[in-house]
């Protein structure tokens, strides 16, 4: 029988969340602030790419993980458009391949944070708690299967709510 390991969801803070990326969220005053990491690529043909991605299913804690993308040689980021709270979980990449999952980290994010996920930090696929959501997604693709991977993890690992 296969183990679960708990995993304990916190509150997306800049300061945890920064080996893995950058969080987005509006000026509180009038004014404009720049997100220069949310446009990075490692590959010179690669194109820059928006997207629009809408999640209708909505999931809840615990939830269990199983799956694990990246995007080796871009950023990804995820600008809210209309969300409730939302599920960021990240891990680096381990030196023998796929996620490290003795470092992965999972935060939960305020319908008005956006990330931008470094370029080879592992991901859990976009999961949005509360209600559905909508999200623009921004990445660089050249087209070829280095634009995205996914993985099963060896371990499930059971997301558990804060305290």
């Amino acid at each position: 029988m296969q183990t679960t390991r708990d995993i304990i969801v916190e509150p997306l803070e800049a300061e945890a969340f920064a080996p893995y990326g950058e969080i987005l969220t509006a000026p509180a005053e009038a004014g404009r602030d720049y997100f220069e990491k949310a446009l990075s690529s490692l590959r010179p043909g690669a194109w820059p790419s928006i997207s629009l991605s809408r999640r209708l299913d909505v999931a809840s804690l615990p939830l269990v993980a199983r799956q694990m993308e990246r995007h080796e040689f871009s950023s990804q980021t995820f600008i809210p458009i209309e969300t409730g709270r939302w599920l960021v979980v990240v891990a680096p990449h381990h030196p023998s391949g796929g996620p490290d999952a003795t470092k992965l980290r999972a935060f939960v994010a305020r319908p008005d944070q956006g990330v931008t996920y470094a370029a080879n930090v592992w991901h859990h696929p976009l999961a949005v708690l509360d209600r559905p959501a909508t999200f623009a997604v921004v990445m660089w693709r050249d087209g070829t299967a280095t634009d995205e991977e996914f993985v099963d993890l060896a371990e499930p690992l059971r997301l558990l709510a804060g305290a």
